[in-house]
């Protein structure tokens, strides 16, 4: 039996933080340790505190840091003498930065140095896709598994807030389809191309549909591009950016949608596919990165994000009853390999030789 303790830069809510919490609880109930978490910034313990009278380690203790961007922490866990277990997220390609976020540019570059670096110190390397698996091979890890994000996505069936859902089913009364992406609003993540292909899906298929897209704006230089592309294609009511929202909120508006369309060029997993699947909405993607290994069947993949291209799919699949059907069956079904069962089995199978 062993502690596992898990460390991050930031803790906050989201994919990341979720899924540590669900990693955490998974620990505790499987009665193999204690666990707890920690960071720099955020609500919970102090990195620095872990080794201290305050927090004292233990020798067989086991150290999960979870990479994102680079951090002190990262250099903490590395000179710490315990078991490590790197959890890699994915890295933002530093293109997609320079322009929109320059100041984070120097903490993708840091944290692909420090990847480089835990190598050695790692005893386990734990992708959350077999895209995320070939860039840590690439940097030098020796024993890489793949495991999922854990997630529990039946929260969406018992957190809805009800006047969002009603405010957003009163605008259908007046006809046309809701597009809907979720993700922070940033430049891998496309957002941009959404709204161009949903400006021509309304020139020529639907002049009543909405487009919610829904995430906050750690840019703003970016968010305000984007106001501007919606301004400038005569789009302003009919393009929402919601910034963040609470997580009934966010159920609201899977309830509501009627495609979910993802354009990234980057994404290390994209739960999002998940939670779109796990509200029987079909979804639209391009392939990228990990998006066709996360959908895999799941959703329609696009080899191409043209705006015409775009536009005729999501055209097809609403104006077409057995396409969107088909599209939901089968979300359905590829969501049974991300169950929290399921998914939980596989982190606990990974880890089983460290404890």
């Amino acid at each position: 039996m062993a502690n596992l303790h898990q460390f991050v830069p930031t803790f906050e809510p989201g994919a990341v933080g979720n899924h540590m919490v669900e990693l955490q609880r998974l620990w505790r109930e499987s009665g193999r340790g204690e666990a707890e978490i920690f960071s720099e910034h955020g609500p919970a313990r102090r990195f620095d505190e872990y080794g201290t009278r305050k927090f004292p380690a233990r020798p067989d203790d086991v150290l999960v840091y979870q990479m994102a961007i680079g951090s002190t922490v990262a250099d903490f866990v590395r000179d710490r003498p315990e078991t490590l277990v790197l959890n890699h997220h994915n890295l933002t390609p530093v293109e997609f930065l320079e322009q929109w976020e320059p100041t984070a540019t120097w903490g993708v570059q840091w944290g692909h140095a420090q990847l480089r670096e835990l190598a050695a110190r790692s005893s386990l390397a734990v992708a959350v896709s077999r895209y995320n698996a070939e860039q840590l091979a690439e940097a030098g890890y020796r024993r890489v598994e793949v495991a999922p994000v854990l997630v529990d996505l039946d929260h969406f069936q018992r957190e809805v807030e009800a006047e969002a859902l009603g405010a957003l089913q009163a605008n259908k009364a007046g006809g046309g389809a809701d597009w809907l992406f979720v993700g922070r609003l940033a430049a891998n993540k496309c957002q941009h191309d959404v709204v161009r292909a949903f400006a021509l899906y309304r020139a020529v298929y639907d002049p009543n549909a909405r487009l919610h897209l829904v995430g906050g704006a750690p840019a703003d230089a970016y968010r305000a591009a984007l106001d501007g592309v919606v301004e400038a294609l005569g789009l302003r009511g009919a393009v929402s950016i919601t910034g963040s929202v609470s997580p009934g909120a966010l159920s609201a508006y899977y309830r509501a949608a009627d495609v979910f369309v993802c354009l990234s060029e980057h994404e290390g997993f994209c739960v999002p596919l998940l939670e779109a699947m796990q509200n029987r909405v079909p979804v639209v993607a391009y392939a990228a990165a990990a998006v066709p290994e996360t959908l895999a069947g799941g959703g329609l993949l696009l080899a191409s994000k043209q705006p015409t291209t775009v536009a005729a799919a999501v055209h097809r699949v609403l104006s077409d009853p057995a396409v969107r059907d088909g599209l939901v069956a089968a979300g359905c079904e590829r969501l049974q390999s991300f169950t929290l069962a399921r998914s939980r089995q596989r982190w606990l199978d990974v880890l089983a030789g460290l404890s």
